[in-house]
């Protein structure tokens, strides 16, 4: 291959772009390799030499981009991911999908054909401008670097821009960079790169393209609450519940399952007329999405519903949801009454056990193995809706993408998480999620091995269709082949063909064993379930 040129408007624009972002706090950048984004990924590269970011490496754009996505749930702060064109950029479209409706911050820079190219066949050419559509909170189609004195600056502030859309302070999310470049695609680095740059001014761009917060909508006292906790609700679920001593209805998801308001059974309770039939006020934060019973709730016209916006997309089921872009609770005499009905049920719900390994011994055992400082993410499998059932309150740092409740990129998602956090990251998934994430296994030679732990409850199909209408009217033979898509796949060889350490736990003391071991590199526990 030959050298770089020595100059490339390119490496120079490249070169400040990313400096601003690293300036603005993006601590990590996912690159997968291409040729017409060269000048991005050897910038990066520059980058991590100096200390000034993490890089990370992926072959496959979809990995990177939920890789990244998984960095930007647990730190929140966008992490930035480069590709190269055509193709690449498509693949980008889930994870940013997933991003745009959780809430998530996350930078997309796309190299690009220059604008002449476009249109007229050229290779590896479409249009990339505008392909994420509304998903992005930001896009701007850059123009082509050549060299002005002024370019350094207009990217700079271009990242400011994308990087205050992104990470916003009340709503957070995509913004995409396309970035098109002409040869030469790669030279040396500018002197000036690294050197004392103004990060003040950089900072009070930003600012400058941030949206204001609102005021907060205060709560009085008075109506029958309940606090319903969806995905990515957090510890400001269970503030809001405590101070105004109301029932929380918190989904395993949400990471506010703790704390004396939280409700075991909210699911069956929803149901009774003592309890769910006299709600009269919801507080809704987070994105809720496990039940039906819940989604019932928040379509009733006769209920007050008040919902905590953190997403672009405004959640209102009953055409009549209020939005609170913060929520403050006025002082007044807690219903006392109320919160106790609650809290009775809860601690009358029984304890359903069983002999051997079944889905709730199983999702007990991962909740009960994951301590304090570690994180668990769950897969949007028949098991989070067992966990949802079962699971007593604890404070756990709980993630899951539940934006668009897919099975895509689980893998690479505690990937993201577990590079971010650098704490132990447990992932519970069925086997068609871990299958369907497979190739994110994949860690290039030579790229941090973080301590994943994917525990996968193995029932050779998509059993969770057996509690859907479907199984009531398909076919049988029609049901086990579009529905529950029957596999056989040898986990342990999967495992040992990536590099993964492998554990097969088919009794609750295997289980128990396998989750109490130090986790030190990426590892999976196949648990072999009953399919029925």
């Amino acid at each position: 291959m030959s050298a770089p040129s020595a100059a490339s408007p390119a490496t120079d624009a490249a070169c400040a772009l990313l400096d601003a972002l690293a300036s603005l706090g993006v601590r990590h950048v996912v690159v997968s390799p291409g040729s017409r984004s060269q000048a991005l990924a050897l910038a990066a590269a520059e980058m991590e030499r100096r200390g000034r970011i993490r890089l990370h490496v992926r072959i496959d754009e979809r990995q990177a981009g939920f890789t990244a996505l998984g960095i930007g749930r647990e730190s929140r702060v966008p992490a930035a991911v480069i590709c190269t064109s055509g193709t690449a950029v498509a693949n980008l479209l889930p994870a940013a999908l997933e991003a745009h409706h959780s809430g998530v911050p996350l930078i997309l820079l796309t190299a690009d054909r220059p604008p002449e190219l476009r249109g007229v066949g050229a290779n590896q050419t479409t249009r990339q401008p505008g392909l994420f559509g509304d998903a992005a909170r930001f896009a701007d189609d850059a123009p082509v670097p050549v060299g002005d004195p002024g370019e350094r600056a207009a990217f700079r502030t271009l990242a400011a821009r994308a990087f205050a859309a992104a990470a916003g302070e009340t709503v957070q999310g995509v913004a995409h960079l396309n970035l098109p470049f002409r040869e030469p695609l790669a030279g040396e680095i500018p002197e000036w790169f690294g050197g004392a740059e103004d990060d003040d001014a950089l900072a009070e761009a930003a600012g400058a393209f941030a949206a204001d917060p609102g005021e907060p909508t205060t709560l009085e006292q008075g109506p029958r609450t309940v606090v319903v906790a969806g995905a990515d609700a957090g510890a400001e679920a269970e503030l809001i519940a405590r101070r105004g001593g109301w029932p929380l209805l918190a989904e395993i998801v949400s990471g506010s399952r703790f704390g004396r308001r939280a409700i075991r059974g909210y699911r069956e309770a929803l149901g009774r007329e003592a309890l769910g039939g006299r709600i009269e006020r919801v507080v809704v934060v987070g994105h809720p999405t496990l039940h039906r019973e819940v989604t019932r709730l928040l379509s009733r016209a006769d209920v007050e519903i008040v919902a905590l916006r953190a997403t672009d997309e405004p959640l209102d089921l009953s055409g009549s949801t209020r939005a609170a872009d913060a929520i403050a609770v006025a002082p007044g005499e807690i219903d006392r009454d109320w919160l106790g009905a609650w809290q009775d049920w809860s601690r009358d719900r029984p304890d359903a056990r069983a002999d051997g390994l079944d889905r709730a011994r199983l999702v007990e055992a991962v909740w009960r193995a994951t301590g304090e400082d570690d994180r668990l993410v769950f897969g949007s499998s028949r098991l989070v809706r067992v966990a949802d059932d079962v699971l007593e309150p604890r404070a756990v740092r709980v993630h899951a993408n539940r934006g668009l409740a897919g099975i895509d990129g689980t893998i690479a998602t505690a990937t993201g998480i577990a590079l971010a956090s650098g704490r132990v990251t447990r992932v519970l998934v069925g086997d068609l999620t871990f299958l369907h994430d497979a190739g994110s296994l994949l860690l290039p030679d030579g790229e941090e091995r973080p301590r994943v732990q994917v525990v996968v409850g193995n029932d050779r199909g998509g059993t969770i269709f057996q509690g859907l209408e479907v199984a009531r009217v398909a076919d049988a033979s029609a049901m086990e082949r579009v529905q529950l898509t029957p596999q056989s796949v040898d986990l342990a060889s999967l495992a040992a063909a990536y590099g993964w350490g492998f554990r097969r736990a088919a009794t609750p003391d295997e289980l128990d064993d396998a989750l109490s071991g130090d986790v030190t590199r990426p590892e999976i526990v196949e648990v072999p379930l009953p399919r029925a």
